[in-house]
């Protein structure tokens, strides 16, 4: 495999290429590009999240899961209904309902994953793998085009409470191109520099219980204190003579790749036809999260994804960091939510072996398109043999109960097809992140998505 990093934003890519370039293992690479989007990706990702991971280690052959998503709170407290805000944000052509307000944070768990991935496979010391995204938070960070597009729709929310002084400094919101300014965060990566557990037992989870019960959150100190990390052995699934490793959950990988029809003998408008049928999903859900790709020159890989959800609405003063608002995204809440308990998620990362060994690392984001986004790309990239940036950048659909939601490029007889068997099919104007986000390293090459100004690179 080729050394390389793909991410969400520029400044997340050359954050983790280099901890590479200075020795780092895939995960301090993970891990300090992962820091680095918590500056620069903050509408679609914070420190104050949770996410999952998948860890490949090359010597040993095995790969392994990490759950560090949010957990439900409430542990030594009294049981109370949680008082949220309602509202509808529009996104693209929908309305998605959203519920927010400090009641609606779950336990963090992104920074114990960060923890848990260098202390099990990290070389460099812990603050240096904090320096590139202290250095954004000092300097700032270019704001690009694809998050303000995000910011518009979602300013309801970015610019309540502290909020505003970020994303819409002067009364106007950021545009792409501008400087993304949060001050606050260069304190909070700071201490964090100095004591990993700040966020659990240090100095920002004090700050974070502090807000809770000023505003009427949830989270309480026995949630802090009793939130772990759980490392836990990948699905496996086979797909065209390769292993596929991942996780179960809601994005149905397990159930969907297995029927995955062969593609690389099809036309493109069969191609299309043939996908719509495996991949009609749900569609709701802003999807505002981000991923992680990286493989190291030992060929160990790490795909990390993360998410605030939406985000509550309230930031920690002096801090900068946003609540997640995982309580509040309805398409995570099944069953009864116990205290202590993990949320469920659609967060899917991927590892691909062929007879060779590692041939892909990919992950994705998208909420409820988030399976569409990452099963195209990797059957693009093994089936029909595709490189990564034309896998990635290719006109991309989602196909959702009755409605089919088609990128401009998309193969027109196709969708057609499709209206005369009486689905409807929406034609996007241009592309969008409603499409998901897609990293992945290839042997050859890495790529980000362009639909959220992603990007990647490997070491010349």
């Amino acid at each position: 495999m080729q050394a390389g990093v793909a991410a969400g934003h520029p400044a997340t890519m050359v954050a983790g290429i280099e901890i590479l370039a200075d020795g780092g293992s895939a995960a301090d690479a993970a891990v300090a590009a992962s820091l680095a989007s918590c500056v620069a990706e903050t509408v679609m990702t914070g420190l104050l999240g949770g996410g999952h991971a998948i860890y490949y280690d090359a010597e040993s052959g095995r790969a392994r899961n990490l759950d560090c998503f949010v957990a439900v709170p409430g542990l030594g407290a009294d049981p109370q209904d949680a008082e949220l805000l309602q509202l509808d944000v529009p996104f693209g052509a929908e309305l998605v309902h959203y519920a927010v307000g400090p009641a609606s944070c779950g336990v963090p768990g992104l920074p114990a994953g960060l923890v848990a991935l260098w202390e099990e496979h990290g070389r460099l010391p812990w603050p240096r793998l904090v320096e590139p995204a202290a250095r954004l938070a000092r300097d700032g960070v270019e704001f690009p085009p694809a998050h303000a597009a995000c910011l518009a729709m979602l300013a309801p929310v970015m610019t309540m409470n502290e909020g505003a002084r970020i994303y819409a400094p002067g009364g106007e919101l950021l545009t792409g191109g501008e400087r993304l300014e949060q001050p606050g965060l260069a304190a909070a990566l700071a201490a964090l520099a100095e004591d990993r557990t700040a966020v659990h037992r240090g100095a920002i989870g004090a700050a974070l219980l502090s807000l809770c019960e000023e505003r009427g959150g949830l989270v309480t100190p026995q949630d802090l204190e009793a939130y772990s990390v759980t490392w836990s052995e990948p699905v496996e699934l086979d797909y065209l003579g390769c292993r596929v490793s991942t996780r179960a959950g809601l994005s149905g990988l397990q159930e969907t790749v297995p029927r995955l029809p062969e593609l690389a003998a099809l036309d493109e408008t069969e191609r299309v036809l043939a996908l719509v049928d495996v991949l009609e999903a749900a569609s709701s859900g802003g999807g505002d999260t981000t991923n992680v790709t990286v493989v190291d020159a030992d060929g160990n890989a790490c795909v990390l994804t993360s998410s605030l959800g939406l985000g509550s609405g309230d930031f920690l003063p002096g801090l900068d960091l946003h609540l997640n608002s995982m309580l509040g995204e309805t398409d995570l809440l099944r069953g009864r939510l116990e205290p202590g308990g993990r949320m469920q998620s659609m967060m899917a990362p991927t590892l691909v072996f062929d007879s060779a060994g590692l041939s892909l690392a990919a992950g994705a984001a998208g909420g409820t398109r988030l399976r569409t986004a990452l099963l195209t790309v990797v059957a693009g990239i093994v089936d029909e043999g595709l490189s990564a940036e034309d896998a990635v950048a290719r006109p991309r659909f989602h196909p959702a109960p009755q409605v089919v939601n088609a990128e401009p490029g998309v193969d027109e007889e196709a969708l057609n097809l499709l209206e005369a068997r009486g689905r409807i099919v929406r034609r996007w104007p241009a592309q969008h992140h409603y499409f998901g986000g897609v990293s992945v390293v290839t042997r050859t090459s890495a790529a980000g998505d362009p639909r959220r100004n992603g990007t990647g690179a490997t070491l010349p």
